[in-house]
């Protein structure tokens, strides 16, 4: 479609008028059609269009001036136009089975306009993929936890997978993602988030080609808040935790550790769970039928292999504070039931929630693993950012 001038008033019935105009312009009558000629891919009408890679908007003999692209509904898509105005760009890439609305105006160097409008519709995949994240929109947490994000097919497209993927902070502060293996994606800050911190999660994956032919089929926002700063300190050796909330030291607990046998991880560990009373068997962690415990009280998880800080009814009271007897939990005196908020394990449990971090040190074992549960902060920043 092209636009010419609004104005033609040289044609009168005696022409004269017209015939001067013309002279003094060197012909020119102001009705000429704009030199510029505005290029859109796909062509008008195309369907089953790849979401990446495809859509290129450009003019030939003027800028581009304006250009709007946008699904049926109106959503738009963000882009941006070169510095020379002669192309545009999508910022990312285009969701799937969905129609597009293309309108791009470009202007000549004698301002005279041209437009192009078209319409063209993105593939629908056969294979698709999520990501299943944590937190929970609406959730308040402890200072320690990352966005952590579990994908249900393995990318090899890390790249557009996590340029898809946006976390922010208010009061900012800058945060990276790390791929652990090819189907998590975690992010976090340098240091544990400060309390109060508003944490939002843009996730755009879909029409995203995490891996050939496998396409992301997830659009959400995701938004939660810091709570209070609590981070607990157990010394194995010493058999106690120190709870820390704000900077102030709440209570000492005296606890038991891993045994000599069966030590427990050192390192900072996220509470990813919270169980007020659960079952452990030793099989599903290794330990063949060493243990079975159907109600193991006030039990909140640390790592994905199976440690916890949980109450302990069985042992005698002595055993906290004195001993390392457990096969790799932090152990706390409880009553068994989970029915007695006095006992050590009972306030703990009440006073944590996910998020908080607990620290374990002067273990005899090795540094827990960035990927064994929440625990990403056990790797160097430097090594976090690569």
């Amino acid at each position: 479609m092209l636009f010419t001038s609004a104005c033609s008033g040289g044609a009168d019935s005696g022409g004269g008028a017209a015939g001067g105009a013309a002279g003094k312009n060197g012909g020119k009558t102001g009705t000429e059609a704009s030199k510029a000629v505005v290029n859109v891919k796909p062509d008008d009408g195309s369907k089953e269009v790849a979401t990446s890679g495809v859509l290129k908007i450009s003019s030939t003999g003027g800028k581009l001036t304006a250009v709007t692209v946008a699904d049926t509904k109106g959503n738009a898509v963000e882009g941006k136009t070169a510095a020379d105005g002669a192309s545009w760009e999508p910022s990312r890439n285009l969701a799937a089975a969905t129609e597009y609305k293309v309108h791009v105006v470009a202007k000549d160097e004698a301002g005279r306009e041209s437009a192009k409008d078209t319409t063209f519709t993105t593939l629908t995949p056969t294979n698709t993929f999520v990501g299943h994240y944590t937190p929970e929109d609406g959730e308040t947490v402890g200072v320690g936890m990352p966005v952590s994000i579990n994908f249900t097919r393995g990318i090899t497209n890390t790249e557009a997978v996590e340029k898809a993927i946006t976390v922010t902070a208010e009061p900012n502060v800058p945060v990276e993602g790390h791929w652990f293996g090819n189907d998590r994606l975690d992010f976090r800050p340098e240091k544990y988030w400060a309390a109060g911190t508003k944490v939002t999660v843009k996730i755009a994956l879909d029409g995203v080609e995490g891996r050939p032919g496998v396409y992301g089929k997830q659009t959400r926002t995701v938004h939660f808040t810091i709570g209070r700063s609590q981070v607990s300190t157990v010394d194995a050796s010493a058999h106690t935790m120190e709870v820390v909330r704000d900077n102030q030291v709440l209570r000492n607990l005296p606890i038991t550790a891993g045994a000599p046998s069966t030590t427990t991880y050192n390192g900072q560990m996220v509470i990813s769970e919270k169980y007020k009373v659960t079952r452990m068997n030793g099989a599903t962690v290794g330990f063949g039928g060493e243990y079975d415990i159907s109600d193991v009280p006030h039990a909140m998880r640390l790592s994905n292999s199976g440690t916890f800080v949980h109450g302990n009814y069985w042992a005698s009271g002595s055993t906290f504070g004195s001993e390392n007897v457990s096969h790799g939990c932090v152990g706390l005196k409880d009553a068994r039931g989970a029915g007695d908020d006095d006992q050590p394990a009972a306030w703990f449990f009440n006073e944590s929630i996910i998020g908080d971090v607990v620290v374990v040190k002067n273990s005899k074992d090795k540094q827990i693993a960035p990927d064994n549960g929440l625990n990403g902060w056990n790797m160097d920043w430097s090594e976090w950012i690569k």
